[in-house]
């Protein structure tokens, strides 16, 4: 702002004048510090104008699991989506499923002066925010719950979705149902784990921990347990979208294959021979909850936390209706 003020020969005061739009500048000299701004090629830096006057920045800071999945990356759209209609802005990174990478993001957006903060948790102690929620920065839950503090969550019906699945397949005559989950650490896999075997229990249908494996999963072990030991299972529960895609690529050529239920829906399931059956749900309604959420704390609400809790539905296309 110094250089602008010498170049148009005015003082700083009648540079930052004309920079944040206020009057009282007279036409002329508010075109000679344009005209300054743009030989010099300057930018107003928000952040230090925000911290002068104290002021909100509308951004907020966004950690997940992983960007590169597509649950993920739909998720993000939709935050992005509500922070664009409140003038906002979106900071975001990936955890990778380790808690101390998701407290380095959280301390490194928080150093930015993001106003809230959407974070799908990878751990659970959540301790280390409570001084920020005290002090007022909204933060909120997304997909998994906290550990440690009290504040806005919004989930998925783990329990409910996992036992519907299970209960699809004892309606098309399976009594040998295998679940593939994820790490049991997560608390998504934890809970739909616990509705594979409520969803046993409300079929009738014999629960085998030998037809459970949790994770974490890649290709060659999903495709090593289908082989061996669920390779009596007459059908298969799969506790997220990278889970069944792996499974799904070791059946491929099989002669026979077991009926499959997946958790999530993903990309191209429906064009699969056969078409892939999921428990699916509103992805986009699980980031834009979240971040109406953070928007409403910022515009005065100080009700107390609010966990919500998105209902999951069967979507049935082939691979979940094959007969035992």
């Amino acid at each position: 702002m110094n250089d602008v003020a010498r170049l148009a020969g005015v003082s700083i005061k009648t540079v930052s004048r004309v920079v944040n739009g206020e009057t009282g500048v007279h036409p002329g000299t508010a075109d000679r510090v344009l005209t300054a701004i743009d030989q010099l090629g300057f930018r107003r830096n928000l952040d230090a104008s925000n911290l002068r006057r104290g002021a909100e920045t509308g951004i907020v800071g966004l950690v997940l699991e992983d960007v590169a999945n597509p649950f993920y990356s739909m998720l993000t759209r939709a935050v992005e989506e509500v922070a664009r209609a409140q003038g906002g802005q979106v900071l975001t990174g990936s955890s990778g499923e380790d808690p101390a990478r998701e407290r380095e993001l959280v301390t490194e957006f928080l150093s930015r002066r993001v106003d809230g903060l959407l974070v799908v948790p990878a751990g659970d102690r959540h301790g280390y925010l409570a001084r920020e929620i005290i002090t007022g920065t909204p933060v909120v839950f997304v997909d998994r719950p906290a550990g440690g503090v009290e504040a806005d969550t919004v989930l998925v019906d783990n329990v409910d979705g996992t036992a519907l699945a299970v209960r699809h397949l004892a309606e098309h005559g399976h009594r040998r149902i295998a679940f593939l989950g994820d790490s049991p650490g997560i608390n998504t896999a934890a809970e739909r784990l616990r509705g594979f075997r409520e969803g046993c229990a409300q079929a009738g249908v014999p629960f085998d921990a030998a037809l459970v494996r949790m994770g974490p999963h890649t290709a060659d072990s999903v495709a090593a347990v289908l082989a061996g030991p669920l390779s009596t299972a007459t059908a298969l529960v799969t506790g997220n979208n990278r889970i069944t895609v792996h499974a799904v690529r070791a059946l491929a050529g099989c002669v026979r294959r077991p009926a499959l239920v997946g958790f999530d829906d993903f990309e191209l399931a429906d064009l699969l021979d056969p078409p892939i059956t999921v428990i699916t749900y509103d992805v986009r309604e699980l980031g834009a909850s979240a971040a109406r959420t953070v928007y409403a704390r910022l515009a005065g609400d100080t009700t107390p936390p609010r966990r919500l809790v998105l209902p999951t539905r069967l979507l049935p296309r082939g691979s979940g209706e094959v007969p035992a």
